[in-house]
């Protein structure tokens, strides 16, 4: 009997679609403009975005899916709005184009959009959440013989204080609509702040819980939506996961109760992707007093004498020890082949694919985010909170 996966279905029509957009595309260079009632943009012959939330991957041979893409900022862009339509988080974005204004980029700028990402080390079961990168991994249970999929969706965690766990855990209740009851010491810090909290706040615009809670075996821990949106991506809750509206949404309806749900902290990762060995930095939480240097040697041992990385050439490729260095001085949240001779961060994002700055095909979010609080807002108000 054949089983067919409806996800993997819309992932590859997805990729069809991407690849014979970019064959007319590509083809419409050859019109002159005679030929044409207007002259040929730029936009028009770039491909469009490559959807950055869900992917399929063979668990055996890869640790790395999606791909690095470029656009360039529209007259009215912020990063905080190019995070949301490309569904990554604040500090990812920043992280990766460090040297751009987040509140006025300007029209034209070029910004690197780091949908590639090297899936967290722990089981690809359930959901599992790297507070370092600040993102969520919901690996669905694939049937035997189908390649396994992923979710992932950038979440916020909880600020210095409020620190979120690390650990293993699960969804214990789904709650549409929630009611918020502050714990005893969020209205402590309320008071503290003069801005006393009621004993409950009803399911509406004003819940900082959103309309979708997925509670945990942890008490008064949570994933949970936000009424902030531009908040995601930022040490600002008090330890929940927090995500953007329409991302819980589509997590709710997927997830049941019992669903295992296991919290990581690891801002360097290393994953295979064919022949190739990629590393992915991010910024090494405030709190986070480890050694990641000595971590890190024992990192790549145990990397490359694994049963995964003697597939093919794997045994064969030399480490690029400059690319390394150079990666883990600026964590960018970027995936880079360090396996990959001569070649410097540079070097690779100019390689990286140029597409449209609009909505990707398939994405999570299709609204407008203007008149909503701006990121800086957001931070501003979660200072005095």
């Amino acid at each position: 009997m054949i089983t067919i996966n409806s996800r993997l279905i819309r992932i590859h029509w997805f990729g069809l679609t991407c690849f014979f957009s970019f064959l007319l595309l590509s083809g419409c260079q050859t019109i002159t403009n005679s030929m044409l009632e207007k002259p040929v943009s730029a936009v028009d012959v770039l491909p469009m975005p490559v959807a950055s939330h869900e992917f399929s991957f063979d668990p055996f041979r890869d640790d790395v899916v999606g791909n690095v893409q470029v656009i360039n900022a529209n007259y009215e862009d912020t990063l905080s709005d190019i995070a949301r339509r490309f569904n990554l988080g604040y500090e990812e974005i920043v992280a990766a184009n460090p040297d751009v204004d987040p509140w006025l980029p300007g029209a034209g700028t070029r910004i690197i959009i780091p949908t590639q990402f090297i899936l967290p080390d722990a089981p690809r079961e359930g959901i599992v959440i790297n507070l370092a990168a600040m993102r969520l991994f919901y690996f669905p249970k694939a049937e035997d013989g189908e390649m396994q999929y992923v979710i992932t969706h950038p979440v916020g965690i909880g600020r210095l204080q409020w620190k979120t766990p690390v650990g293993a855990t699960r969804i214990t209740v789904k709650d549409e609509n929630p009611v918020w009851r502050p714990t005893p010491s969020i209205h402590k810090e309320y008071a503290r702040n003069g801005n006393p909290l009621p004993a409950a706040v009803p399911p509406g615009p004003d819940n900082p819980m959103g309309t979708h809670v997925l509670r945990l075996a942890w008490p008064t821990y949570a994933i949970h939506g936000t009424n902030k949106p531009p908040s995601v991506g930022m040490r600002g809750s008090f330890g929940c996961i927090r995500m953007y509206p329409e991302d819980i949404a589509g997590l709710f309806n997927e997830v049941a109760v019992g669903t295992p749900v296991r919290v990581v902290n690891q801002p360097r990762l290393l994953g295979w992707r064919g022949d190739q060995l990629y590393l992915q930095t991010y910024p090494v939480l405030e709190d986070d007093k480890r050694n990641h240097d000595k971590q890190f040697g024992k990192l790549i041992e145990e990397t490359r004498s694994a049963l995964k990385a003697q597939i093919n050439a794997r045994p064969h490729q030399t480490l690029n020890n400059s690319l390394i260095k150079e990666t883990i001085l600026n964590p960018r949240a970027i995936a880079i082949p360090v396996t990959k001779a001569d070649i410097s961060l540079q070097n690779y994002l100019d390689l990286a694919l140029h597409v449209q700055n609009t909505m990707p095909f398939n994405a999570t979010w299709v609204g407008d985010i203007k008149g909503n609080l701006t990121t800086a807002e957001i931070w501003e108000s979660e200072q005095i909170q």
